[in-house]
């Protein structure tokens, strides 16, 4: 069962916290299984990365977050869905944006509000994922702007909850204050939305590198975003778009379906024996149609 405990936190100043032993041995198994790789890491987005987008969960979300906005900020109602996109599309993240109008709400309770009334019971078991995942060689990390809680929803929903090293999320990046601590004046008139490190901001995507402790050019990044592989490409990592059949700014690769990555990406599995190998060709690429 994946527990949050496993996830990478880090302060703000990006400080790398020190690996448990277990996480150690970890590396150095992976290190041993990785020779003749070309790539050492694999970053994954979470939500329409790993499942489809099709599944209702990205449209449930939309809904919830204008519900939060329309019943627990009091924005006219009217406002509200052009308000969502418009600060989707300004701020990276409606939340960002939220946050830079002003408005005070706690991180935890919006989490809660809205992912916590999501409809996981559409996400099922993808053993075709799993074979594919636990097959390959290299370190897997999941990157995603989520919350913890819902990040273990997701992968217990889709049976990968022990297939990633661990998980790079919205407390890592953006950890509460620690008690006592203040800001200066000038602190306080900074842009609101800094306080919310996120992607496709660089500087996330950079924080996210630091942590992990991977180098750029042997790591490969997964996502559905356009705008989140345009700054994984400017931070030097080898980009994937997932869910489009054709390339994108910044984008190395396209997959129309995560299952595809075999076919896209052999290179992943160089130096592993014939046998493990085998055993992924056994599980056939899923063609799934993904919603833009």
């Amino acid at each position: 069962m994946w527990h949050p405990s496993r996830a990478l936190h880090a302060k703000r100043d990006m400080e790398h916290v020190k690996p448990r032993n277990s996480y150690k041995l970890n590396l150095v198994l992976n290190k041993d299984a990785m020779v003749g790789s070309k790539y050492d890491c694999l970053l994954f987005d979470l939500d329409d990365t790993l499942y489809s987008m099709s599944s209702g969960i990205n449209l449930a979300c939309r809904k919830n977050i204008e519900e939060y906005m329309l019943h627990q900020l009091h924005i006219e109602e009217t406002e509200v869905p052009r308000m969502c996109l418009q600060l989707y599309k300004e701020h990276r993240t409606t939340m960002a944006g939220l946050k830079a109008l002003g408005y005070d709400f706690d991180n935890d309770e919006f989490h809660e509000f809205v992912h916590g009334r999501l409809p996981y019971e559409a996400l099922k078991p993808d053993p075709v994922l799993r074979n594919l995942l636990l097959s390959m060689p290299q370190r897997k990390i999941i990157f995603t702007n989520s919350d913890e809680a819902h990040v273990a929803q997701v992968l217990s929903r889709l049976g990968l909850e022990d297939c990633f090293e661990g998980v790079i999320c919205f407390e890592t990046l953006n950890p509460p204050p620690q008690s006592g601590q203040t800001f200066s004046d000038d602190e306080t008139m900074d842009e609101p939305s800094s306080r919310i490190l996120c992607k496709p901001s660089l500087q996330a995507v950079e924080a996210a590198i630091q942590i992990a402790d991977v180098d750029p050019a042997r790591t490969i990044f997964f996502d559905d975003s356009v705008r989140n592989i345009a700054s994984g490409k400017t931070a030097r990592l080898h980009t994937v778009i997932v869910g489009s059949s054709v390339l994108v700014p910044g984008a190395d690769y396209a997959l129309s379906s995560i299952h595809n990555i075999r076919e896209a990406l052999p290179e992943i599995w160089e130096g592993e024996p014939v046998e493990q190998l085998d055993q992924v060709l056994q599980s056939p690429a899923v063609e799934t149609t993904v919603l833009a």
